[in-house]
């Protein structure tokens, strides 16, 4: 895949775990949410390893360790060594290793994920701004209980010019109640009291794609995601194919919407997808059509007409509203024809 406009979704004759050797999986809203796994998640991912593809489970959240994630999958039946996770918190620790002193004290603004992380890396978490020698301020996602006198310490900081990273600036975080404050709403917070900027690891930024790599030697990885901004963005800065789950923060009236950018490789509904080949959207003049469904970009709106899966609907709805729109955002009102696909 290149970085061309993408006008419609791919099809894929091949079973996606047969097409590629690595899974770049996100976790929150894709294989777990609010610490239970997902409907078909462990047994999609089982199969898919006994098929011959590798899993890799790639997260902006910087709260846990690889060890704590890989335990955690484990009792949600997914068997998962420590080596198989890469988190936010490895990047960003990668990055300020790469600009410091070996040895430097860093301000930790999170969680244990980042110490273990920086602690890696030959740096020297700390949790006070007064420390003498200081050489950087990191932010990652600490979890709801996080105090705010944190943030404050973070503050003292960087206005005595100390410089600042953040693991990843995800302003929402799937939960068993709902979608939560993220880091990034964490980071807003510290950027409004101080004007400053930080530099940032996490997904969709190189630095994460970088140290993903590194870690899992893939050649032709497929990032599973269900968010455009962070999971399906970092594919296309990475130049690699990806994979939209629904079982996430992004809704089908979104990926309509998505610019080239936000726009994925293959849509499914959930990891099944994993264990299938993807069908085509054929174009015929201004019809899309895939599966039993026939979509149209009309006055004003997208109009659905057909049946069957649909998530078939979906995919054609996203042909004819990408073409439309080219390189900008579909404006068009899809209100109706989602109605008829019940997503």
């Amino acid at each position: 895949m290149t970085r061309q406009s993408r006008t419609s979704p791919a099809g894929s004759e091949r079973s996606l775990h047969q097409a590629y050797d690595t899974a770049l999986l996100d976790l929150d809203g894709v294989v777990y949410a609010g610490g239970e796994a997902i409907a078909y998640a462990a047994e999609s991912l089982a199969a898919a390893r006994a098929g011959g593809m590798h899993l890799a489970y790639v997260t902006n959240n910087a709260l846990r360790t690889p060890g704590a994630v890989a335990e955690h999958l484990g009792e949600l039946g997914i068997p998962t060594e420590a080596a198989e996770v890469i988190t936010s918190a490895q990047a960003v620790a990668r990055l300020i290793s790469e600009q410091v002193e070996p040895g430097s004290k860093v301000l930790v603004i999170g969680g244990e994920g980042l110490r273990v992380a920086l602690r890696e890396r030959g740096l020297v978490p700390v949790e006070s701004a007064d420390e003498e020698g200081l050489a950087a301020v990191v932010q990652g996602y600490g979890g709801p209980d996080l105090p705010w006198s944190r943030f404050a310490e973070a503050s003292y900081a960087i206005h005595r010019g100390v410089p600042w990273y953040a693991s990843n600036t995800d302003l929402t975080i799937p939960g068993a109640r709902g979608i939560g404050p993220g880091n990034g709403a964490a980071v807003e917070v510290v950027r409004i009291a101080t004007g400053a900027e930080p530099q940032v690891a996490g997904k969709p930024l190189p630095p994460m794609h970088r140290e993903t790599v590194l870690r899992t030697g893939a050649e032709r990885p497929l990032v599973v995601g269900d968010r455009l901004d962070t999971d399906i963005e970092g594919a296309f800065n990475g130049e690699v194919d990806s994979l939209l789950v629904l079982t996430g923060v992004t809704d089908a009236a979104q990926l309509l919407r998505a610019e080239p950018r936000h726009r994925p490789t293959y849509v499914d509904r959930d990891l099944r997808g994993l264990l299938t080949g993807q069908p085509e959207v054929a174009a015929a003049g201004e019809d899309f059509r895939c599966g039993g469904w026939t979509a149209v970009a009309g006055e004003g709106v997208l109009e659905l007409r057909g049946e069957g899966d649909p998530v078939d609907g979906l995919r054609a709805l996203c042909a004819a509203a990408w073409t439309q729109a080219g390189d900008g955002s579909c404006a068009l009102d899809a209100g109706k024809a989602l109605a008829r696909i019940g997503l």
